[in-house]
C-alpha cells in the first residue's frame, strides 16, 4: 500500500504563490501515479492534476500551476502561482494506478492540507 502525506499549504495573496508537496511511501508507490485533488468550502472535491508517465492539469489551473516529482519519484510538488481566492480549498494528494481525473480511480490519499488565498 501507499502512505501519503501533503505540506506546504498556508494563507497567501490573490497574485502570490505557494507550493505543496506530496510525500510518498510504500512498497509500490514508484508504480502509482500521484494526483492532486482540492475541495473548496461547499463544493465536492475536483481535479487538478496527476503526474505520472505524462502530466495533466485541469483547465482551471493550467498555465498557472506545475506538478513535478523527485528524481526518486517520491515526492511530488505542486507549485501554484497567480492564486486566485477560488483556487481556496483543501489540497489533497492521491495515489492511484491511473492517470484519472476522476477521484474514485484514486486509491490512497494523504490528510489533506488546507491553502487560503485571500483578495
Amino acid at each position: 500500500q501507499v502512505q501519503l502525506v501533503e505540506s506546504g499549504g498556508g494563507l497567501v495573496q490573490a497574485g502570490g504563490s505557494l507550493r505543496l508537496s506530496c510525500a510518498a511511501s510504500g512498497r509500490t508507490y514508484s508504480s502509482y501515479v500521484l494526483g492532486w485533488f482540492r475541495q473548496a468550502p461547499g463544493k465536492e472535491r475536483e481535479f487538478v492534476a496527476w503526474s505520472g508517465g505524462s502530466i495533466t492539469y485541469a483547465d482551471s489551473v493550467k498555465g498557472r500551476f506545475t506538478v513535478s516529482r523527485d528524481n526518486a519519484g517520491n515526492t511530488m510538488y505542486l507549485a501554484m502561482n497567480r492564486l486566485k481566492p477560488e483556487d481556496t480549498g483543501v489540497y489533497y494528494c492521491a495515489a492511484g494506478l491511473r492517470g484519472s481525473t476522476v477521484a474514485a480511480y484514486y486509491n490512497y490519499w494523504g490528510q489533506g492540507t488546507q491553502v487560503t488565498v485571500s483578495s
